[in-house]
């Protein structure tokens, strides 16, 4: 139809018919379903199955262990694994805030721990505050520390019948130690970290904490009673390399004495040869120097720096013989000079 006013024409199909009849209600929307639960294998069943797929690696928290139940197959080396967290660096001047040492038997023909972990970790007022910086380091504050002290008998108890101790800087750690309880200066000393070439035996990193992260393992790290146990588990694997335990490796290199090297007045024109051979620059003495593992290695390293530093030059190097004893400790061992 058409209005006359308007002039608009309407098209009768798009008008709503009216009738009677009222229009139907609208279905109601079905509810879904009620989902049936699902069953989930326990944790440890998805994490293997995880394990065994190329595409996923799995860390599982670290638990410390308390007794390696296995029988020694030959004699027995008493072990104490230390670490320490301090107020700084300089142990001169900074002081223990935490000790931690672990005792265990190792048996020395399989290199593998055997029977009782015996446990000691302690807090101590350094007497000196705390800084933030360290606080955020090792979770340890002002607060925890004050009036606490390390428990000396303990620790004597500890250290008496031990054969040696390894701590993974000990470098580090042995000064702090001694500073603290000389009887520690009467022990040999391994140190994880140096004395096991981690980069031979496939490890992109030296750290604690990579090595027991590429083991599977994480863990609360910077506290020293966690860092013993994260330090003892990792030692106790198998190297890939000279397929022996890291206890059995460092064990052996605390039998025989090392060496280090100074390279004494050094061309210059020498000093891109001696950094690539792993020498470090001590700017107070000048002079380049390196660690030798043995005296096999003490001969072949005289004969390099004879023909490729001193090119075959009159020259006197200064080597120290040091055992496990004094190595790692702020202490000289026995010194002689070699000429090349």
């Amino acid at each position: 139809m058409t209005d006359p006013q308007l002039q608009l024409a309407f098209d009768n199909a798009d008008l709503p018919v009216v009738s009677g009849v009222p229009p139907k209600p609208r279905a109601k929307p079905r509810r879904p379903a009620t989902p049936k639960p699902v069953l989930l294998p326990d944790a440890e069943s998805m994490a293997t199955t995880l394990a065994n797929h190329p595409d996923y690696r799995v860390l599982r928290r670290l638990l410390p262990i308390l007794h390696f139940d296995r029988q020694p197959l030959g004699p027995v080396i008493r072990v104490l694994v230390l670490d320490t967290e301090t107020t700084g660096l300089d142990h001169a001047c900074d002081k223990i805030i935490e000790l931690a040492i672990l005792r265990v038997d190792v048996d020395t023909a399989t290199g593998l721990p055997v029977g009782e972990v015996m446990v000691y970790d302690g807090l101590e007022d350094p007497g000196m505050p705390i800084s933030k910086e360290i606080t955020a380091i090792t979770g340890i504050s002002n607060e925890m520390v004050q009036g606490q002290h390390l428990d000396e008998a303990r620790i004597a108890s500890l250290l008496e019948g031990a054969d040696l101790v390894i701590a993974h800087n000990a470098g580090f750690d042995r000064p702090f130690c001694e500073a603290r309880l000389p009887a520690f200066a009467q022990l040999p000393w391994g140190c994880s970290f140096a004395d096991i070439d981690w980069k031979k035996e496939g490890q992109g990193s030296a750290k604690l904490e990579y090595l027991a992260l590429a083991k599977g393992w994480f863990y609360d790290a910077h506290r020293a009673e966690v860092d013993c146990h994260a330090l003892l588990a990792v030692l106790g694997e198998q190297l890939p390399t000279s397929g022996q335990s890291g206890l059995a490796q460092i064990i052996a290199l605390s039998r025989q004495p090392s060496y280090r090297v100074q390279a004494n007045n050094a061309p210059f024109e020498a000093k891109d040869q001696l950094k690539a051979r792993a020498y470090r620059w001590n700017a107070e003495q000048k002079v380049w120097h390196t660690r030798i593992a043995d005296e096999a290695a003490l001969a072949t390293e005289l004969a390099w720096l004879k023909s490729t530093v001193y090119g075959y030059r009159l020259a006197r190097v200064q080597v120290e013989k040091m055992d496990a004893l004094v190595k790692y400790s702020s202490r000289a061992g026995e010194l002689s000079m070699h000429q090349v």
